[in-house]
């Protein structure tokens, strides 16, 4: 038996003989930190913890169907997004959950406050001392080893039985482990290149550039017309989005643009985006580049998270779905090129995260994020015996994009991170599709994944030798992460011709996608291996590489109706 283990054995019998702890009922342990992370001894008592307290929503269940509603192509309700109160109604907690909660709070001497306009989000400043002492906690300095960063975090979760377990999803910081590396960008670092060509005719089997793609895809070059229609760049880990490589971005490969044309910055959590050659991110100018010099004339906004983060383990990603479904004119399009390991959530936080996505989402946003470079590795590569999942590419309620590679036809990139879900069911809009793979497979792989798992990537585009400037040099880039700013560039520009015809924008796009399959080019070669094994294969159909395939933006818009 581990010394954690010991230390919960110890727990649960001072909770049956105690009377300080009778109403305490365990709610997450861990057997021990995770891989990377070691422990030098309890954290001081004086510690400060911002802590995170999620309540469970009224009625989850309503908004999910509220989505899918206002989502599904068939439906009467179809565009019909939901306004900031109507999705609120849904996500708040009881009146009985919060009287709960905060009763418990006071008999410790404190005050939460709202951490969200639904408020199912609680924070509230804690000394360590406290902390232990409220979850039945035992808080430890835990050290990661690669880049001695520390945390304080505890291998249970406690809380009362009475009143407030029953309420709650979960705490944070407690015993989620966020790997410090494993949110960075999924992207290689930048490979030199020479003789680019601006020619619309040149190959993406070369190097990729606005130009091929607009070829390759039938992305048009028309400027759009709505200012209402904007698309939002999530950025995170200090990294910067440079206006001056933007320019010469534009002069080099959108010489039809003005390479004046900029984007809008937008932050929160202390973020910043500071504008020396020597600060400029690959990540954030990738992303950057190729929205602005994609989706012509749709704006852009950089939105830089801090380090200063309000939602613990969470890393800023609840904070950015926060702060812009807090906005009355949500975007209609965010994009996101970072992710992590689905089990370096744990499964009630991971939920309670997805649920935000579910409310934006709801609102009338298209979600894209990169499913990650670890092929079957999850998000990023590890050492692994069965195959991983992604994080948040698993969430239901939002897109995942894969990668490819070549033309003529386009293969799999080998690392596009691809598979099913530990955490989600399969989800309804994509069984047919999921069973047609699963049936064509056979028994290759079994017992590798979870078949009944949420399957992803949903869709994939080009994601290798992308090319980019970085302090002025240019060079190319490999990664899921090209690629979802690729296809948000063409949902951005989908939307700017409905808005402009008097539509609502596509908001979340599943149901529509796996609707119309045909209207994507479908990815039949290559494979995304790892943990020791082949990976998935690329297949007619959808698949858990490259998803249902790559944009044909005159199909796309055709099937929205225009």
């Amino acid at each position: 038996m581990t010394a954690s283990s010991l230390f919960l054995a110890s727990l649960l019998s001072l909770a049956a003989a105690s009377p300080a702890f009778q109403n305490f009922v365990l709610q997450e342990s861990l057997n021990s930190a995770p891989s990377g992370f070691s422990t030098s001894g309890p954290a001081a008592d004086s510690t400060t913890l911002n802590l995170r307290i999620a309540l469970a929503s009224s009625n989850f269940a309503g908004l999910e169907q509220a989505l899918y509603d206002v989502s599904t192509p068939s439906s009467a309700n179809y565009g019909k997004h939901l306004s900031k109160a109507e999705v609120n109604a849904f996500l708040a907690p009881t009146s009985d959950a919060v009287s709960a909660v905060q009763a418990w709070l006071t008999s410790y001497g404190l005050t939460a406050t709202s951490a969200s306009s639904a408020g199912d989000w609680l924070s509230v400043t804690v000394p360590v001392s406290t902390a232990n002492e409220m979850l039945a906690a035992k808080y430890e300095t835990f050290v990661h080893t690669s880049t001695g960063k520390s945390y304080a975090r505890t291998l249970s979760l406690v809380p009362p039985r009475r009143g407030v377990s029953t309420y709650t999803f979960n705490s944070s910081p407690a015993t989620t482990f966020n790997n410090p590396l494993a949110s960075g960008p999924v992207l290689s670092s930048p490979k030199p290149a020479s003789n680019v060509s601006t020619d619309a005719s040149s190959s993406c089997a070369s190097k990729v550039t606005p130009a091929c793609l607009q070829s390759l895809y039938g992305i048009p070059t028309t400027p759009a017309t709505q200012t209402s229609n904007t698309i939002a760049v999530a950025g995170f880990i200090d990294q910067y989005a440079n206006a001056a490589d933007l320019k010469t971005f534009l002069k080099s490969f959108r010489t039809d643009m003005s390479s004046a044309t900029t984007f809008t910055l937008q932050t929160l959590d202390g973020g910043s985006n500071p504008q020396s050659g020597s600060e400029a991110g690959d990540e954030a100018n990738l992303d950057i580049q190729y929205t602005v010099g994609l989706a012509t004339g749709v704006p852009v906004y950089f939105v830089s998270v801090g380090d200063q983060y309000q939602d613990g383990d969470l890393g800023g990603f609840l904070d950015i779905v926060n702060f812009l479904s807090d906005e009355d004119d949500v975007p209609n399009v965010m994009t996101t090129s970072y992710g992590e390991n689905e089990t370096d959530l744990s499964k009630s936080l991971a939920f309670k995260l997805c649920e935000a996505y579910a409310a934006f989402g709801a609102r009338g946003t298209s979600i894209l994020f990169a499913s990650g470079d670890g092929g079957v590795e999850g998000g990023q590569d590890q050492s692994c015996k069965t195959y991983q999942a992604a994080f948040p590419a698993g969430c239901p309620y939002l897109t995942a994009v894969g990668s490819v590679t070549g033309v003529s036809p386009e293969t799999a990139s080998s690392f596009s991170s691809g598979g099913f879900s530990n955490y989600w069911g399969t989800a309804d809009y994509q069984s047919d599709a999921v069973a047609a793979f699963l049936t064509a497979q056979g028994t290759t792989n079994k017992g590798l994944f979870n078949a009944s798992g949420r399957g992803y990537p949903d869709v994939s585009a080009q994601g290798e030798n992308v090319q980019i400037v970085v302090d002025g040099q240019t060079g190319g880039v490999d990664g899921t992460s090209c690629s979802s700013p690729i296809f948000a560039s063409v949902i951005g520009l989908i939307n700017d011709q409905l808005i402009a015809a008097g539509n609502s924008p596509l908001g979340f796009l599943n149901p529509w996608l796996y609707a119309n399959p045909d209207m994507l080019n479908d990815v039949t070669s290559g494979s995304n291996p790892g943990c020791g094994a082949k990976g998935f294969t690329a297949r007619s159909g959808w698949d858990p590489v490259t998803g249902l395939g790559t944009p044909n933006y005159p199909a796309m818009l055709a099937a929205a109706g225009l």
